[in-house]
């Protein structure tokens, strides 16, 4: 068998760090490697301990969980450390902020417990993580803010068709949806999706999602 997942949770409120340890230490195939309620104490104890993915709240004490996560996996980090960010604040510019940090992923705190258990699994693979309704709610709320001024989409190195997949993978789909919108294989979706990030530059999906409505990509 596998070694198990190694996580690390972050979180400043006990009651929901204490559940948090107890869901996933629950399960066969993953293991706390530690926890602790502040962003600095998160950043230090990633940089020991060396998880696989770090659950990390985003309103915390001393160091906020934002500039945690760049400091962890941002593009100056060293060592980056796959983080999937999981809060309360669904409609809160945090939301994005911590996606241009370098999250790997974003959570709600309400999610089922099976879902936070899967985002964890499938953050560790170096996959990403976000849940369409948040990514609808990024360019519902910050649109404006988002997008660039000038109302043009600027020139790309895409080619039509995988702007058309860029721009559905922004809208949250999955690649079984992209495939089914696009009448393509899911194979292909994923042909597509390494070659964007490829082009771009951009290291997972949550990147491709946050480079599409900053250049206005998505209408």
């Amino acid at each position: 068998m596998s070694d198990p997942i190694r996580v690390l949770v972050c979180d400043d409120q006990m009651l929901v760090r204490t559940g948090l340890v107890t869901i996933i230490d629950a399960q066969p195939d993953l293991e706390v490697a530690g926890e602790c309620g502040d962003g600095r104490a998160a950043v230090d104890l990633a940089r020991r301990l060396k998880p696989d993915v770090v659950v990390m709240d985003v309103r915390m004490p001393v160091l906020d969980g934002i500039e945690a996560t760049r400091l962890l996996a941002g593009s100056t980090a060293t060592e980056p450390v796959k983080v999937l960010v999981v809060t309360t604040f669904n409609l809160d510019e945090y939301v994005y902020e911590a996606l241009r940090a370098g999250a790997s992923g974003f959570l709600l705190k309400d999610a089922p417990p099976a879902k936070l258990l899967q985002g964890i699994r499938t953050v560790a693979t170096g996959a990403a993580l976000l849940d369409p309704e948040v990514t609808r709610a990024l360019v519902g709320r910050y649109a404006a803010r988002i997008r660039p001024h000038g109302g043009g989409v600027p020139d790309s190195p895409l080619t039509p068709r995988e702007l058309e997949v860029l721009r559905l993978l922004a809208d949250g789909r999955s690649n079984g949806e992209i495939a089914a919108a696009l009448v393509i294989s899911p194979e292909t979706v994923k042909t597509f999706v390494s070659r964007i990030l490829a082009k771009l530059g951009l290291r997972d999906r949550v990147q491709a999602v946050v480079y599409a409505y900053r250049h206005g990509l998505v209408s």
